[in-house]
């Protein structure tokens, strides 16, 4: 497989760092506001892309993070009286589950940036001690100059940039490109303890660091819109390799921006169409055929002409598979024809040269055409056969890959299920931050407890030096019905629900109030009672 590399301008065989596995971050949004179409565009893409992955039989590590630590959310915070947690929250929920009804699956993780704190400030220690950072009234600094290769990947030189710099430089930099690694506090904004006083991360430090936490310092593939090459992404990739000396990425792909009248679509230009609205107006499949009819590199514009007509096309193909599941009943493959595998052979060429969706689109409805209406077809020889194999075609080989024509979104009530899904991982970041504790206390007693807990639930704990991750097998609680998800969540919350009682026996009040807090943020009232604990959700 061939990937077009932002840093070389060229395609690029996938050689994982890992044989058989593919470990992939990619930007996530940033948690202040609904997402719009636009922010849906890498989601889509970039699912798919992992999906292909896991077709091709690659086990796959996604990261996606949730940047909850911004000006844009303290803008919005302090604008509109909100607290810290109850904004980031709320958005990571509705993001959550924008995603859900589009059928894009959850990360493996989807770290916050909070929650990195203390990895970041070690981070940002080690580029201090390596003479790449220093500080400067509070605050540290990235020293450009002190990495020569900066400017590789958005093909720019310090001098071009400097051309540009407007004269109100900061006084605290040494030189004029420097960039932001530890912000010192200013009133109105959440800030936390570290050796140069009060702050918060930068913006470009939190990617990299939980990047290279959970995916290692050299991983395969780092992902986003191309509006982020610069400065995020160079700042990113000069940060980590001056402070391990080894390559961050081996591969950087950036999606072409979705565009309105010629301009960026954007919260600050004030011409968005959120993602809901979208889906409500012309259903996931709609939408991401709409996505990928266009190569994920190109920019596309926005047109409610071509939504209306992919949308038509997207109730086309669905009819066109229910007719076959009508008139077949049984639409299991019982062996590929060489058709069928001429098709295959067909898709995974395209998708393998620089994931080229267009051609996969474009497949879908040569198929339609060749075999006609489903009684036509019928009515040929090996007409039954030939349905059977297209059906598989669309719905099991290219629908698998691109998300599209997924029942389990369209059986069940979107916003209920989505408000399971994101519930239930909001839950899980609760625990793995409760177990993360307790190992730091070195209480091996609560810790197991929790763990074996979590087991029962077939969800398994990775432990690593910078904290716990989960996981469940790829796509499992995408694939569960909403209350089989909302069965393990109650379990969860009797679990914390019985923890906290035991807190509050042995009077650790600290500890109690905290379960009482997390819970709360999830819309769960406890009632105290002599004989334990009932709780209830609004």
């Amino acid at each position: 497989m061939v990937l077009t590399n932002t840093l070389t301008g060229q395609k690029e065989s996938l050689i994982p760092v890992h044989p058989g596995e593919i470990r992939m971050y990619v930007c996530g949004p940033t948690v202040y506001n609904l997402v719009h179409i636009g922010n849906a565009r890498p989601a889509i893409i970039f699912d798919a892309m992992r999906r292909f992955f896991e077709y091709r039989g690659y086990r796959v590590f996604f990261v996606q993070n949730f940047t909850d630590i911004d000006d844009k959310i303290i803008q919005r915070m302090n604008r509109e009286g909100w607290d810290f947690d109850t904004i980031t929250a709320t958005y990571i929920r509705e993001y959550r589950k924008d995603m859900q009804a589009l059928g894009v699956r959850e990360p493996n993780f989807a770290p916050r940036t909070s929650h990195y704190v203390p990895q970041t400030i070690r981070f940002v220690q080690g580029l201090i001690e390596k003479g790449h950072a220093y500080v400067s009234n509070a605050q540290v600094f990235f020293s450009v100059p002190s990495f020569p290769n900066y400017g590789a990947l958005s093909h720019r030189k310090v001098e071009d940039l400097l051309a540009g710099a407007r004269i109100d430089v900061d006084p605290d930099k040494r030189h004029p490109a420097d960039f932001s690694l530890w912000k010192n506090a200013k009133p109105g904004e959440p800030s936390w303890d570290s050796p140069w006083g009060p702050g918060r991360p930068g913006w470009h430090i939190e990617c990299s660091v939980m990047a290279c936490v959970l995916l290692g310092d050299t991983f395969d593939i780092h992902a986003g819109g191309n509006d982020l090459i610069f400065p995020h992404h160079e700042n990113e990739k000069a940060q980590s390799e001056a402070l391990t000396g080894k390559t961050f990425a081996s591969l950087w792909l950036h999606n072409g921006m979705l565009q309105m009248d010629g301009s960026k679509m954007a919260k600050s230009l004030g011409n968005i169409i959120k993602i809901r609205e979208a889906v409500r107006k012309y259903g996931a499949d709609g939408l991401k055929l709409y996505m990928f009819a266009t190569h994920y590199r190109s920019p596309m514009d926005y047109s409610e002409e071509r939504m209306d007509e992919w949308k038509r096309s997207a109730v086309k193909v669905r009819t066109f598979l229910t007719e076959i599941e009508e008139t077949l009943g049984d639409t299991t493959l019982k062996a590929a024809s060489d058709w069928l595998e001429e098709k295959r052979a067909y898709l995974m060429k395209a998708l393998s040269d620089d994931f080229n969706t267009p051609k996969a689109v474009a497949l879908v409805f040569e198929t339609l055409k060749e075999l006609g209406p489903v009684s036509q077809a019928l009515a040929q020889p090996d007409g039954e056969s030939r349905l059977r194999q297209a059906y598989y075609l669309i719905k099991n080989d290219i629908g698998d890959i691109l998300g599209l024509f997924e029942d389990a979104f369209d059986t069940v009530s979107p916003e209920k299920r989505e408000d399971a899904v994101s519930d239930f991982n909001t839950l899980m970041d609760v625990l793995v931050r409760l177990r993360d504790r307790y190992r730091s206390e070195k209480n091996e007693e609560m810790s197991d407890t929790l763990r074996r807990e979590l087991e029962k639930l077939r969800i398994k704990l990775m432990d690593g030096a910078e904290g716990a991750r989960w996981t469940r097998s790829p796509g499992e609680i995408t694939a569960e019905r909403r209350e089989d998800i909302l069965s393990n969540f109650n379990l969860l919350v009797d679990f914390l629900v019985r923890l906290r009682d035991r807190y509050r026996s042995e009077k650790n009040y600290e500890m109690s109030d905290i379960l009482r807090q997390e819970l709360g943020k999830l819309r769960i009232k406890l009632m105290d009672g002599n004989d334990g604990t009932r709780w209830t959700r609004s």
